[in-house]
This record gives C-alpha cells, sequence and structure tokens, in this order.
C-alpha cells in the first residue's frame, strides 16, 4: 500500500487563491487538494489559471493535512512579461 501524493515543480492556483498583488518578498499562504511534493527553499514559478507564469516564489513551508497540502510561500522574483508555461 502506497500514499497517494503528485510531484509539482510550479505552483498553479486559482484567482480565488493568487496574489492580488505580486510583491517581492511578500508572503502568502495557499492550499492544495491532496497530497503534493514540492520544491521548498528553491525559486520555483507561479502560473495563473491560464498557466502564464508571473513570478518566482520560494515555498518555505509544506505541511499535509486531512487530504490538503498547505504551502507557505514568498516571492522571489517578477518576471518583466509573463509567458506561457504550457500551450
Amino acid at each position: 500500500m502506497g500514499m497517494p501524493c503528485e510531484i509539482n515543480s510550479i505552483l498553479k492556483l486559482p484567482p480565488s487563491q493568487y496574489p492580488q498583488q505580486l510583491v517581492k518578498g511578500a508572503k502568502h499562504q495557499a492550499q492544495k487538494q491532496n497530497y503534493r511534493l514540492i520544491p521548498i527553499d528553491v525559486p520555483i514559478p507561479l502560473v495563473d489559471e491560464n498557466w502564464l507564469a508571473h513570478t518566482d516564489i520560494i515555498i518555505n513551508k509544506l505541511t499535509w493535512e486531512n487530504g490538503q497540502t498547505h504551502i507557505s510561500f514568498a516571492i522571489d522574483r517578477l518576471y518583466l512579461t509573463p509567458f506561457a508555461i504550457k500551450a
């Protein structure tokens, strides 16, 4: 028997959780359904519901509880122009 989990190298958030303002150094929290493994302490892209990357974030805390992954992160770098991660 194994533990079901998903491995992600980017963080995609719905509009309800996406930061209203992207400010370098700003700290945010989000939740994702199911258990996920996401790199911590390294920059990864943050994308919106359209798969556009606007910034890099650094996750500093990742916890699993009751079938959800709780994520604490800070904005690390803002892109001058958003770009598509997925076509």
